[in-house]
């Protein structure tokens, strides 16, 4: 299988790029790519390269030699809007995510959680998680990165406006619909999960008032590292290209 790199600049056949330091130390050292050897590379705007590797100390570089006008993204807009989990299971939330098809991921801190990130370190977990985005799309093929969008609390984040036929799910073992009884979205749908402990009554009837709808997957309750993701599985075999 030809390794594949993101590179976030813009790429062009003909040209000899540097792979990044974290990218470069991978393939150099986990991958043991040598000069020669053939690599794909995306940039984030769509389509993937092919080239081979043309120099490996002191820096790694490529030559970019054709351009594959290829997608891979799912046929409608999903955003994770995930209360953080504890300890490193959102690692494992954002990977998987990614690799189902997600378009972005809102991490959210709320009452129940045990998780509490703020200024600096809260960036420095975004950034991770940036990067988990980005191994998970070289690994599953995906030429466009889900954004890991920056830390909200849930008051502040159900305060912002829907966008433009929205569909807002929620998440609830409470709820009377089912995904089977939604129809068809006409754009782009947002699923929240709640925490270990999930929403509190007073969040989850804030959620409702903005617009969100709760619905369940079935009588089981799910943890919050399964529950979008499964969650996720579903809509993309209903809606999306499963």
């Amino acid at each position: 299988m030809i390794s594949r790199f993101y590179c976030p600049i813009p790429l062009q056949t003909g040209r000899t790029v540097t792979l990044p330091d974290e990218a470069a130390h991978h393939a150099l050292r986990v991958l043991r790519l040598r000069s020669g050897d053939a690599v794909l590379v995306f940039d984030g705007r769509g389509g993937e390269y092919s080239g081979r590797v043309t120099e490996t100390s002191p820096v790694f570089r490529l030559a970019l030699t054709a351009w594959h006008d290829v997608e891979r993204e799912t046929t409608v807009a999903l955003t994770l809007a995930q209360a953080l989990p504890s300890g490193d299971k959102m690692d494992w939330v954002v990977q998987k995510a990614v690799e189902l098809g997600v378009t972005a991921i809102q991490p959210l801190q709320s009452k129940r959680g045990v998780v509490r990130l703020a200024g600096e370190r809260a960036e420095k977990r975004r950034n991770h998680w940036q990067q988990v985005a980005i191994a998970a799309c070289e690994q599953s093929g995906r030429n466009r990165v889900p954004e890991i969008a920056p830390l909200f609390d849930l008051p502040h984040y159900l305060a912002r406006p829907p966008g433009d036929n929205e569909t807002r799910l929620l998440l609830s073992p409470h709820a009377g619909l089912s995904f089977s009884d939604l129809p068809r979205p006409t754009g782009a749908v947002t699923l929240l999960i709640g925490p270990e402990g999930g929403f509190d009554e007073q969040e989850e009837a804030t959620a409702l008032a903005v617009g969100f709808l709760a619905v369940r997957m079935g009588p089981r309750v799910l943890r919050t590292e399964t529950a979008g993701l499964a969650a996720l599985a579903a809509l993309l075999a209903m809606w999306g290209d499963f």
